[in-house]
């Protein structure tokens, strides 16, 4: 069979959890429009007859702020080191800039093929795709240039096939019925993350993360952490009424993932500065 590691790469919020969930034909990352969503490397496995696609989806390049940022550029770094091919996602809508050129030119530099991704075509005019294809093509020598929809399914499939077949012969590296290779509680973890950025302000997404401390056959525990007093004043929400709904919108993707009904209970509690706090973001696994 063919089997093989690819590297999903771009700058923040173009779209690189969206096409990995579209490819791996199920959710694998959480998604947001909300910057530095994804924190941590995730594979998704994409599984067919006679191959196995394991797509690498990184934390978006960026100049590293603080401890958390740099554990994420780290991540990015290791992640590239050993990848048979790679993608880098762009956001058809955006004008091709100086950040898409700087993580063009690191990709590039693998050695390895690289296929381009413009991405969001749903939402571009026709008019408008031809350009961005031309900007596109000259970010470097790339194998192939494929313009998608991760929201609509719209190119997915023909990007999918085009990158099983720079897979080299290989045994499979994960289960065949493996979607993800984060454990349990840490998808638990992301599926109450994601619906707690969907539901707070600009001010919180980044102080914020989830630990489950329990995760048992009927009840799931988990502490939603914040920096300050303030940020958890908005996740609590007045009267519970923030956190609650968090709960409300996790139960039934976590009673899917876990295939059996829960109880979900959130804390939210105050951990001052835990984005600088080495022992802290080893603990959450950042």
């Amino acid at each position: 069979m063919k089997s093989g590691f690819v590297a999903v790469a771009g700058r923040p919020n173009v779209g690189k959890s969206t096409l990995v969930n579209a490819l791996c034909g199920g959710k694998v990352a959480i998604v947001s429009d909300k910057p530095q969503t994804t924190r941590r490397r995730i594979r998704g496995i994409v599984n067919g007859e006679d191959y196995q696609l394991v797509l690498v989806d990184l934390p978006g390049f960026q100049r590293p702020l603080d401890p958390l940022t740099e554990h994420m550029q780290r991540t990015v770094d290791a992640s590239l080191e050993d990848v048979d091919a790679a993608v880098i996602v762009l956001d058809g809508r955006q004008r091709i800039g100086g950040g898409d050129r700087f993580v063009a030119e690191r990709v590039f530099g693998l050695g390895v093929p690289v296929v381009i991704a413009l991405n969001k075509v749903d939402r571009m005019k026709p008019e408008e795709i031809a350009p961005q294809i031309d900007a596109a093509s000259k970010l470097g020598d790339f194998h192939a240039l494929h313009p998608v929809s991760a929201r609509t399914g719209t190119g997915v499939p023909e990007l999918r096939d085009e990158l099983v077949g720079l897979l080299p012969e290989g045994p499979a590296y994960f289960p065949t019925d493996q979607r993800s290779d984060l454990p349990v509680d840490v998808q638990v973890a992301e599926i109450v993350r994601e619906k707690a950025l969907a539901l707070t302000r600009e001010e919180v997404p980044h102080a914020l993360s989830v630990e489950v401390e329990e995760l048992g056959d009927k009840v799931v525990r988990a502490v939603v952490y914040v920096e300050t007093q303030s940020q958890k004043g908005i996740v609590v929400g007045k009267g519970g009424r923030v956190v609650r709904e968090i709960g409300v919108r996790a139960r039934p993707e976590l009673e899917v993932l876990l295939g059996r009904r829960i109880f979900l209970e959130l804390q939210v509690k105050v951990k001052e500065k835990w984005r600088s706090d080495e022992r802290m973001l080893e603990r959450l696994g950042l």
